[in-house]
């Protein structure tokens, strides 16, 4: 299972100088199986940039096919969509899942991004390639392009977003972005579901100082990371979801205080990774 980030930032993309070591687009990571298929995680802004290197494969003949599992809803998590090429190239096949309660109000949520009133497009319908709608209902698991996927909610403010256990010949990537515990801190549920992974990709949105004036807009502080990393025992932590006013300064300094709790913790064993656009991982 090969992983690269293409957005990493939450709330709104945070192009300029001083985030270009780290990227300032917004979520969006892509999975390519042992198989070769391909499964995207969220469509945030970063979804831009990987529709224009796919154009140089299949998806620039009409010829491509891929999965798009959106942890929530959240415009930071789906405003790369209206501009990602492959869907405007008849013949590309693409499945969104979600976990809205029917196929329908999904698809509503993206049909509002062409709404007249935001998009020349004015409708899904004007696109060229073909695109199905999945609500992601119980808890999986279920297969999406060979992969086990299976989910569960975290809080998030006043909603949720879901997160990913993702599963192949053994190996297993947690994704949770968006995830908002409160100062009650992570839930031993949602540690025995992020537990073993060999990587776990969790929301690193700000400092614990930070936190605590933001406690009810639903995202992690770095300590929500450590411990839930070292409870779970897994092999690898990456940071995601950097806060958007955060330079690349900030995130180096969020990275040096994240490993130094995940020591202090006895998750010593455990590798940190700083994620950034363009960055690919194998597990």
């Amino acid at each position: 299972m090969q992983i690269t980030f293409w957005g990493v930032r939450g709330s709104i993309p945070a192009p300029g100088p001083e985030t270009v070591g780290y990227g300032g687009n917004t979520i969006c990571l892509e999975i390519l199986t042992e198989a070769g298929k391909r499964v995207i995680l969220d469509a945030g802004s970063g979804l831009s940039v990987l529709g224009s290197r796919l154009l140089a494969e299949a998806f620039g003949k009409g010829q491509g096919e891929a999965a798009i599992v959106l942890s929530h809803a959240h415009m930071d998590h789906i405003q790369g969509f209206p501009f990602f090429a492959p869907i405007y190239i008849p013949g590309n096949r693409f499945t969104i899942y979600g976990g809205e309660q029917s196929p329908g109000r999904l698809e509503r949520i993206f049909e509002g991004q062409m709404d007249p009133n935001f998009s020349p497009i004015h409708s899904l319908k004007n696109l060229g390639a073909n695109i199905e709608f999945h609500a992601l209902r119980g808890k999986g698991p279920v297969k999406i392009e060979g992969l086990d996927v299976s989910w569960r909610k975290n809080p998030h403010g006043s909603t949720s977003a879901l997160a990913f256990r993702i599963e192949e010949e053994g190996r297993t990537l947690v994704y949770a972005s968006d995830a908002g515990y409160g100062r009650a801190g992570v839930p031993e549920d949602a540690v025995a579901f992020y537990r073993g992974a060999k990587l776990l990709v969790h929301d690193c949105t700000y400092f614990p100082e930070d936190y605590e004036m933001r406690v009810n807009r639903g995202f992690s502080s770095i300590e929500h990371a450590a411990d839930a990393a070292v409870r779970a025992q897994v092999k690898a932590l990456a940071m995601i979801h950097y806060d958007q006013d955060y330079s690349d300064e900030d995130v180096d300094r969020l990275a040096i205080a994240l490993r130094r709790m995940l020591d202090e913790r006895g998750g010593v064993g455990i590798q940190l990774i700083s994620s950034r656009e363009g960055q690919t991982l194998r597990i």
